[in-house]
């Protein structure tokens, strides 16, 4: 006999980022760029463009209200590093990967496509990795 498991809802209970999830995403982010070894202008443009100030004020730990746009990004972001430490052992092996021409991309580094500044861009680096360590 068949029996039917009970379905769970499709939307989180929580549908929005909190304010203290918002503000360590940024600050992870902003660690993860400084060892990436990134200018402010790359780091800004694969945050989607953010003004200056803005990114100033990030720095400073003061990220304000992460839309949803940007809590996608921060997210692809955090994937790309758990991928990176998963494939790399040494962790500065893998800080250093994004910098490195790679064939998959043209030749290119992973940081020229995701400072493409669309958010394809990164969901095609964090792809990737995912491919590589097994996540398909």
């Amino acid at each position: 006999m068949l029996v039917e498991i009970p379905r769970t809802v499709a939307t989180p209970a929580v549908p929005e980022i909190t304010v203290e999830e918002a503000a360590a995403a940024a600050r992870a982010v902003i660690r993860l760029f400084e060892k990436w070894g990134l200018s402010d202008a790359v780091a800004r443009e694969i945050l989607g463009g953010l003004a200056p100030r803005t990114y100033a004020r990030w720095k400073a730990g003061d990220p304000g209200r992460i839309d949803r746009d940007l809590a996608t990004r921060l997210s692809l972001l955090m994937g790309i590093h758990k991928g990176l430490r998963t494939l790399f052992t040494d962790p500065e092996r893998g800080y250093a990967w994004v910098g490195k021409p790679n064939d998959v991309f043209g030749g290119r580094a992973p940081v020229e496509i995701m400072a493409q500044g669309d958010i394809f861009s990164l969901a095609r680096v964090r792809s990737y990795l995912d491919a590589e360590r097994g996540g398909w």
